[in-house]
């Protein structure tokens, strides 16, 4: 049986998302963010390269730590901030904002294209990484057991936040500290300015999310946790920037850096171009073009197959699903959008164009199920083999 741990947490809801505020010992602390805090001592993590910082944990920082908790009168009231990925969390409401939130080791199967994530590493640190360090010796083990006194620590929990989100809240906390690094903060608040690929992601994942009209209306989680009973949430902000981006940029971190140092973006043509097809929309700063594109696509998606993308609740129905999902952004990047843009890229399809190209598709509502289409990256196969017609219902049903 995996290993776990349950804690009473408090629902938050700001604009950003939700988030959950607990009390954890410092012990079990250390044991979720272990390998996240070890790797910030040794090397750049996925956070501080998206920032392009560095971040280096401070050897004096933490012996002064380690001489303060010995104290008496010790005390951390500020919260360490951590990013827990949605795969490892679980989340039980108790009623007026008060729950358990169960977080957990995830060990992915074979069709799974995710990695597992094992109990040490469930917690990135955003912020707070000098005080977990503290209680850890230079073997990076537990070793805080002065007189066995208990030591819990107040932390607030981002579930499903990708690296840009966790960077957002990073330059958020840091900013509003006066002690920082200068340059750090002038690094922070262009940062927080400039465009940059996974911002425009997720400002088109919000305005799809936002508006009543969209086929996406309200399926786009931007922080939560997976529900009990339920594996797939429909879709995750995740999910979402992680399709969207393929269509923008070969190296969306370069791309931010580029625009943070004031230079300026060529625009791309011929195979460039057909490969990552609204890089130029991107540069133009037509973020509304993209939007618009990714509206209509689904628009047809959702008058193709009505009844299945509106049962969101509907155990086993695969259409709202973030593997259905991935594989209709496939189909939309390198087939469906370059036959409509016939070389016109930045071209906007209308609806009733997108839905010719799921015309040949002979899959009906009822069809879309885990019969059909096994969870994973199997079932994501099979689902973009289905709308490039390379297989057919028969086919799937033979095999």
């Amino acid at each position: 049986m995996s290993k776990e741990l349950k804690l009473t947490v408090l629902k938050v809801r700001q604009p950003i998302g939700d988030f959950y505020i607990a009390s954890i010992r410092a012990q079990d602390l250390v044991d979720i963010s272990f390998s996240d805090v070890r790797r910030l001592a040794k090397d750049q993590r996925d956070l501080e390269k998206y920032l392009g910082i560095q971040r280096p944990v401070s050897p004096k920082r933490i012996k002064e730590i380690k001489q303060y908790i010995e104290g008496e009168d010790s005390t951390f009231p500020t919260s360490v901030i951590l990013a827990v990925d949605e795969k490892c969390a679980e989340y039980d409401s108790d009623g007026n904002g008060i729950g358990t939130l169960v977080l957990k080791e995830y060990q992915a199967d074979a069709s799974d294209e995710a990695d597992s994530i094992p109990y040490a590493r469930i917690a990135k640190v955003i912020d707070g990484q000098h005080r977990i360090a503290a209680f850890m010796d230079e073997n990076n083990n537990w070793c805080f057991d002065y007189d066995e006194r208990d030591f819990d620590i107040n932390v607030a929990i981002f579930i499903g936040a990708d690296v840009s989100e966790q960077a957002n809240i990073f330059a958020t906390v840091n900013l509003a500290q006066t002690k920082v690094n200068k340059s750090l903060v002038y690094d922070l608040t262009e940062l927080a300015k400039t465009s940059s690929p996974h911002k425009t992601c997720h400002n088109v994942a919000v305005a799809l999310d936002k508006e009543p009209s969209s086929p996406l209306y309200q399926r786009i989680k931007r922080l939560g946790t997976a529900t009990p009973g339920r594996k797939k949430e429909p879709l995750t902000q995740a999910s979402f920037v992680e399709s969207l981006v393929k269509f923008i940029s070969p190296n969306p971190v370069q791309d931010r850096n580029d625009l943070l140092a004031g230079k300026k973006i060529k625009h791309v043509a011929g195979s460039d171009l057909k490969k990552f097809p609204f890089r130029n929309l991107f540069i133009d700063g037509k973020e509304i073009d993209i939007t618009e594109i990714i509206y209509n696509y689904f628009k047809a998606v959702e008058k193709k197959w009505p009844d299945s993308w509106n049962a969101t609740d509907r155990v086993g129905n695969l259409l709202p699903r973030s593997n259905a999902f991935k594989a209709f952004m496939i189909y939309l990047r390198e087939d469906a959008y370059p036959e409509l843009a016939q070389g016109n890229y930045g071209l906007i399809p209308s609806v009733n164009e997108f839905y010719k190209k799921l015309d040949h598709i002979e899959l009906k509502d009822e069809d879309f199920t885990t019969r059909n289409f096994a969870p994973g990256s199997g079932g994501q196969a099979t689902f973009l083999k289905m709308l490039r017609g390379e297989i057919s219902l028969e086919d799937m049903l033979d095999g």
